[in-house]
């Protein structure tokens, strides 16, 4: 049973394929660039895009299961017509696509920042509905609006499934994403100071264990969450100077005070060709609900999401090997 997937070349993307085909399964990968987190595996490179409906008729064809990963991420309060055309229009085509050859199972990974995260005082679940297409944040909006395009082919009878994951991260993290650049600044004595807050954190490779589980046992227009565990910035840098051995910054930013500060910290960043970390909307997020429940994973899917140490130590390891992190700090052992 052949399965393409979106996104390939991405964080979850190449956990996910590694795992497949761990798992004896045939895999497509679609690209439209960088192909560096799938060298030297053997998948069935697919070269396109999702904002281009004809390549993914090309791609759909002999294929059973889509794994839809391909998505624009960003923290800027910009880009919207970017994040419409990917996050939107490019899953309006990816359901069509399914639709057209009548695939047998289509995963959609969405965000937990698609759901409504009031009222504070209670957990997040499946229950939450999506944020209003009036949503400030366009990112938000975007994947809110990405579930809608896929409850559309539920009701003309697509067989799909969404997958809500918190703050990934974990190994093969290529590029680095936004919490993987933090980890690799951190090792290098790079990040001069912490934000207050902190957020849910899941380790990719439970991520993806969970939605092959789905994938293979979930009723059409499931939804799950698939979260880890809350940590401050505090704590995570704390635990990297106790597994690394470099010292953490000692200064923590307050949130109002980050909040001021971060439209100059950003046109500074700007300036020197670097990516921010700590936007407008990082910041908001790290002040965001501090329960995600993963119990219906839990009790359907034996979802179990590892100790968050092993994640950062693993993580930190991968960076390690692979040329991210200097050598000022101390070997990190696996385990």
């Amino acid at each position: 049973m052949k399965v393409l997937v979106t996104g390939a070349s991405g964080h979850i993307g190449a956990n996910l394929v590694r795992s497949l085909l761990n798992g004896g399964r045939s895999v497509r990968a679609l690209i439209h660039h960088d192909v560096r987190a799938l060298e030297g595996l053997d998948v069935e490179i697919a070269n396109g895009s999702v904002c281009d409906i004809d390549s993914l008729y090309k791609s759909f064809q002999g294929v059973q299961v889509v794994y839809h990963l391909a998505a624009r991420i960003s923290l800027s309060m910009g880009d919207w017509p970017l994040f419409n055309s990917v996050n939107v229009i490019g899953t309006e085509n990816v359901v069509k696509a399914c639709i057209k050859y009548g695939i047998k199972r289509l995963v959609h990974f969405s965000s937990i920042h698609s759901l409504v995260q009031e009222p504070m005082d209670s957990p997040v679940d499946e229950s939450r509905p999506l944020v209003e297409p009036q949503e400030p944040h366009p990112y938000n909006r975007s994947k809110a609006n990405g579930e809608r395009a896929v409850f559309k082919g539920i009701d003309k009878g697509l067989n799909a499934i969404i997958i809500n994951p918190t703050a990934v991260i974990g190994p093969y993290d290529y590029k680095p994403s936004h919490f993987g650049e933090v980890l690799v600044r951190l090792a290098n004595r790079k990040l001069p100071a912490l934000v207050a807050g902190g957020f849910d954190w899941v380790d990719v490779r439970d991520v993806v264990e969970g939605a092959i589980i789905a994938e293979q046992k979930a009723p059409k227009g499931a939804r799950y969450l698939l979260s880890g565990y809350w940590a401050s910035i505090k704590d995570i840098a704390a635990l990297v100077e106790k597994i690394t051995g470099i010292p953490s910054p000692k200064f923590v930013c307050p949130t109002w005070l980050a909040y001021v500060s971060a439209p100059f910290i950003n046109r500074l960043y700007n300036f020197n060709g670097n990516r921010p970390l700590y936007t407008t909307f990082s910041i908001k997020t790290l002040c965001s609900n501090m329960n995600i429940s993963h119990e219906k994973a839990t009790n359907e899917l034996g979802y179990r999401p590892r100790q968050f140490q092993q994640t950062i130590t693993d993580t930190l390891q991968w960076f390690e090997e692979n040329g991210y992190c200097g050598s000022t700090h101390k070997s990190i052992v696996k385990g």
